[in-house]
């Protein structure tokens, strides 16, 4: 049911502030407001999903648009040109960070207010849902004097909170920690942050250049963007620094294909790279409703071959007066890739792509992005489907694919052909 506001008598700062503290009360990550050609709809975005919260009537749509923008420091007199802004405020004793964006449409300026809550952050590496083998592997990671510790995922996949929770775990008084960032998006007492500014000359790489300069034990690069902040990101690790930087990939084998394809040396890389972290997050189920139900012979097929282990029960999403769809709050799911020695040696010898997977995953016992989800899966802490909506069952798979495109086909015994009608649609083979 859409909230109601009432317009007539209610002032318009008013309503604004009511609508960012209810979105944060409710747990949201944004605020939408679209306009349409009769009014102003507002959608909140709760644990990855989009729903509608209110509309505003047309009188009063550019009085909320100014007002956002006045608060955001940006210019309200440009209505034609896209602009960035930023709000810092407090709601039940939580610091929070708002990033404001407008978009000029057809029908008027789109806003989007991104609520920024790095209060997981401050918990600690071990409260952001690692298994207790990833936690100590990564721990182990970032416990090391120098190399290059990557971060990766899609974007809202809460890969600033994890990098944000490895600098809270190293900021000591004995290490000098310099940062780059575009925007600076959570303030930490004693690291010398710099925020990136492209537009007069200072990016990425240039900030880079001068920080190496500085006398760093540690670094941490916003985002790995273009080739050359790749390429000095790699140099600096090798020179006795630790280097900490966030990139777009799926998992561990496709961050290092990616690398070399930004022409970073195969030697460089091979010396330099000291751990990869990937992560999604997958909607969390409710732990007042969630009900344990029979796995499908899909579902036992897609367990036995990820964890080799035979599960008989689940949990499902039911819904209730707590949460939404029988979800409330997200979780993350990762995986933890150390670089061995055979690692670094199949990453020199240019080693075919299927080889270096056996070797990542296989001999080198790092639990994939599946395996961690089905793991969480069977605690009940997601479900099923949350799962295989953000993983590509066939990336984790890999030359194995075939074995289970077998048995969803219903060429194995433990899988009849109706499930595989059903199910062979949600799998990107």
């Amino acid at each position: 049911m859409l909230r109601e506001f009432d317009y007539e008598n209610m002032p318009v700062a008013d309503i604004v502030n009511e609508m960012i503290i209810d979105a944060v009360k409710r747990g949201a990550s944004d605020i939408h407001l679209d306009p349409r050609p009769e009014f102003l709809m507002i959608r909140i975005r709760i644990d990855g999903e989009l729903v509608d919260y209110t509309t505003l009537p047309l009188g009063i749509k550019n009085h909320v648009t100014t007002k956002i923008k006045i608060l955001s420091g940006m210019n309200i007199t440009e209505s034609r040109l896209p602009q960035d802004g930023a709000i810092k405020t407090t709601i039940e004793d939580r610091s929070l960070d708002l990033r404001v964006s407008t978009l000029p449409t057809v029908y008027g300026e789109k806003v989007v207010i991104r609520i920024l809550d790095y209060s997981r952050s401050m918990e600690g590496l071990e409260n952001l849902g690692f298994s207790e083998e990833s936690l100590e592997k990564l721990k182990k990671i970032i416990a090391s004097p120098n190399g290059i510790v990557l971060v990766t995922g899609a974007t809202g996949s809460g890969k600033s909170t994890t990098v944000y929770a490895i600098l809270e775990k190293l900021n000591t008084k004995e290490r000098n920690i310099i940062t780059v960032e575009d925007p600076v998006e959570m303030k930490i007492e004693g690291i010398n942050q710099v925020q990136a500014m492209s537009e007069i000359g200072l990016t990425f790489a240039n900030a880079l250049r001068s920080i190496l300069r500085q006398d760093p034990d540690t670094i941490m690069i916003g985002e790995i963007r273009d080739d050359e902040t790749a390429r000095i990101a790699i140099r600096a690790a090798i020179t006795g620094h630790l280097v900490l930087s966030t990139i777009h990939t799926n998992n561990s084998l496709n961050t290092i294909e990616r690398l070399l394809d930004m022409d970073v040396e195969r030697y460089l890389l091979g010396s330099a790279l000291t751990g990869i972290v990937s992560q999604r997050l997958t909607k969390k189920l409710c732990p007042k409703c969630r009900t344990s139900r029979s796995t499908t012979p899909y579902e036992k097929a897609i367990f036995k071959k990820a964890l080799g282990i035979d599960v008989d029960n689940i949990y499902e999403p039911i819904g209730c007066d707590e949460c939404y769809k029988g979800y409330k709050g997200r979780i993350a799911i990762q995986e933890v890739l150390a670089v061995t020695q055979e690692v670094r040696d199949a990453i020199l010898s240019n080693i075919r792509k299927d080889k270096l997977r056996e070797i990542i995953y296989k001999k080198g016992k790092t639990i994939t992005l599946l395996q961690d989800g089905l793991e969480k899966v069977i605690n009940g802490l997601t479900s099923f489907d949350e799962v295989l909506r953000v993983i590509e069952v066939d990336s984790d798979f890999g030359e194995d694919e075939q074995d289970i495109k077998d048995a969803i086909m219903g060429k194995s015994p433990i899988i009849s052909n109706q499930i595989a009608n059903e199910k062979i649609e949600t799998l990107d083979f």
